[in-house]
């Protein structure tokens, strides 16, 4: 029998990988963040069988989560975008805008990944990691 050491797959490398938050080895994602191919959420996961909509409409939470790191991505962008010598002036408008309209573009698939992450990870109560299921 292996010790609960072996076992224990830690929870920021599952997160960054979107596993799954009980068993850890299961993807919660199928295609990859930025490619060709469309990212598409599993129904239910592949090793442990949990079922990742807990209840109807629960993804909208992520909806908020997204948001918040939406405002967090354009907020970076534009302090950057000044502290590198954009001047936030009326000239100078439009160029913010679109600055921020290609930002909230590049980080829409991120986003969409990692705000379902947050919730299952951090937002869910009652899911938690469950070492012996790892190792199905």
């Amino acid at each position: 029998m292996e010790t609960n050491k072996e076992l224990y797959i830690s929870q920021w490398n599952g997160f960054a990988h979107a596993k799954c938050p009980r068993c850890r080895v299961g993807k919660v994602f199928t295609g990859s963040t930025y490619g060709f191919k469309i990212q598409k959420m599993n129904e239910v996961c592949p090793h442990c069988k949990l079922k990742f909509e807990r209840e109807p409409g629960y993804f909208y939470v992520a909806m908020f989560v997204s948001y918040a790191m939406n405002v967090a991505e354009m907020i970076t962008v534009s302090v950057a975008a000044y502290v590198l010598g954009l001047e936030l002036n009326f000239d100078n408008l439009w160029y913010f805008a679109a600055l921020l309209f290609c930002t909230t573009l590049l980080f829409s698939p991120f986003n969409y990944r990692y705000s379902r992450m947050v919730l299952l990870y951090w937002l869910s109560p009652g899911l938690h990691y469950e070492p012996k299921r790892s190792l199905k």
